[in-house]
């Protein structure tokens, strides 16, 4: 008898793991969908429809859709379900207000933690950065996930756990989603080229008052751009 039930407990725990793999994948899945816009703002999210859609069981997607709102991409609405969140002025200078508080203490102790290794990697990726600028006639910064954003690495780079939960789980995508949409109407490539470059040179001198200085700066500059974007679409909706 317990050996039966120990073949159970197994096989659920198998059963288990197949589902948080799967969940885990829908969750990568809807972030990118729900960043580069095949979900927008406001837009509602069918759970049956997804089910369907992807041919995936409603069980793996709902921890997918939790983790979402978790994030703070989805939330849920009364009588209406899930729908893609659509941020206001102010939980948007609220967003970037906690990003130059942080990323300014993260650039502080990357300048004391970062290896050569690193810094060369960077200064490589802001050289693939410009060579897009180029070739694209600077109509938008070459925006990426992971590896291949700077501000990413940078914050990886400080060390510090606490840190890179924040910026990296809780408030990346969110910023990664309106940071995008920004950049389909309005952008400032070259300036933020040249703000990286400025940054990266304080960091290779340790200077972390510098650094933080010029981080801060930076994405203060980016969320007022931001917001800019955000009340020029504000307007555009109500005129239509």
């Amino acid at each position: 008898m317990r050996r039966s039930v120990n073949k159970t407990c197994r096989h659920e725990e198998g059963c288990r793991l197949k589902d948080v793999t799967k969940s885990e994948g829908i969750t990568e899945w809807l972030i990118e969908a729900i960043v580069l816009g095949k979900f927008a703002s406001g837009m509602k999210i069918s759970e049956p429809e997804l089910s369907r859609e992807l041919g995936v069981s409603r069980g793996p997607l709902r921890e997918a859709m939790m983790r979402l709102e978790s994030m703070g991409l989805v939330e849920r609405v009364p009588h209406v379900g899930a729908r893609v969140v659509t941020i206001s002025a102010a939980q948007l200078a609220e967003i970037y207000a906690v990003r130059e508080a942080l990323e300014g203490m993260a650039i502080r102790q990357a300048c004391a933690n970062i290896t050569q290794t690193e810094i060369e990697s960077l200064r490589q990726l802001l050289k693939r950065h410009e060579q897009h600028i180029d070739h694209v006639d600077g109509a938008t910064y070459f925006h990426q996930q992971g590896d291949f954003d700077f501000h990413y690495l940078i914050i990886q780079a400080s060390r510090n756990s606490k840190l890179i939960g924040l910026l990296c789980d809780e408030l990346y995508h969110l910023v990664r989603m309106y940071r995008t949409q920004s950049t389909r109407t309005a952008s400032r490539p070259e300036n933020a080229l040249n703000e990286h470059l400025q940054i990266l040179d304080a960091l290779e001198e340790r200077d972390a008052e510098l650094a933080e200085m010029l981080m801060r700066r930076h994405i203060r500059r980016s969320g007022q751009l931001a917001a800019k974007h955000l009340e020029a679409e504000q307007i555009h909706r109500r005129q239509q």
